[in-house]
């Protein structure tokens, strides 16, 4: 049988993945830290007989017993066929080592848990986030490679010591977190690569959802990237879970190690507008 994983699947982008996943797999495993919330995507699943076999797994992506649990589970069931690690907090959620914790180390032992099991065939996508396109254009060549080592010991101190007190902003903590989620998955392509599995990255822009209006209520940049945004509006789960799903599908069979910005044309706008200033 195949297996598919959904991390941060009680809502939101990772509860829309969570509907496309289950049409590509026999046995869906969805998971979240929000229990309540993860059986209400059980149950809304559920509700189409044609979806995957459900189980709902608890899962706080920061402890390594909870990951390797998940991961197991689904090497008992079957075949790794399809993960999408949507889980993860943004910077109104928590302190900065929360950003690096949840959404880069969580990160890095999802993928180090996996790894093992993938076959030819296996994909999977890591939620990254546009904000490092936006804010960090100048490579740091000594924080890089600290942040390249996100399951080392006192990796958030090694990189606070390495990016300064700026990081103790949960914002760029928030920042520094995805770009190393963009690193890794360009890292891990190889690796995956060698039995035939493929590792991508999203970065969605400005999306409507729970995260995202909370986010919105917090800053007004918010409204100032829509505005910004070519498409002229924010975008959807569903329209970042279509792109997870391509992405998964045996129609990018040739594509690994990239990042796909999912973001209504927002960060090329703003590349542009800063080039035409210069």
């Amino acid at each position: 049988m195949t297996v598919g994983i959904v991390t941060g699947a009680a809502r939101g982008m990772g509860a829309a993945c969570a509907t496309r996943v289950a049409e590509m797999v026999d046995v869906l495993l969805v998971a979240d830290r929000d229990t309540d919330r993860l059986a209400g995507t059980v149950q809304d699943l559920a509700s189409d007989t044609m979806q995957a076999d459900l189980e709902a797994i608890a899962l706080d992506v920061q402890d390594p017993d909870d990951v390797a649990h998940l991961v197991a589970r689904a090497s008992e069931l079957g075949s790794l066929r399809a993960v999408a690690h949507a889980a993860g907090v943004s910077p109104t959620m928590g302190g900065w080592r929360e950003m690096l914790a949840i959404d880069l180390v969580g990160t890095a032992l999802i993928v180090e848990a996996c790894r093992p099991l993938a076959i030819e065939g296996t994909a999977i996508v890591c939620f990254a986030s546009m904000a490092p396109l936006l804010a960090m254009a100048d490579a740091d060549v000594a924080a890089d490679a600290v942040l390249d080592d996100p399951l080392g010991d006192g990796f958030i101190e090694h990189i606070r010591e390495a990016v300064g007190p700026e990081l103790e902003d949960p914002g760029m903590a928030y920042t520094w977190a995805k770009r190393g989620v963009h690193r890794l998955v360009r890292r891990e392509a190889a690796a995956f690569g060698r039995v035939g599995a493929r590792i991508c990255s999203v970065s969605p822009g400005i999306i409507d959802t729970p995260m995202g209006k909370q986010e919105a209520a917090a800053r007004s940049t918010n409204d100032m990237l829509v505005k910004l945004t070519p498409l002229g509006r924010e975008g959807r789960a569903e329209e970042v879970a279509a792109a997870v799903a391509f992405l998964l599908s045996d129609e990018a069979a040739f594509v690994t190690g990239i990042d796909l910005p999912v973001d209504g044309g927002v960060v090329a706008a703003i590349r542009r507008r800063g080039l035409a200033a210069n």
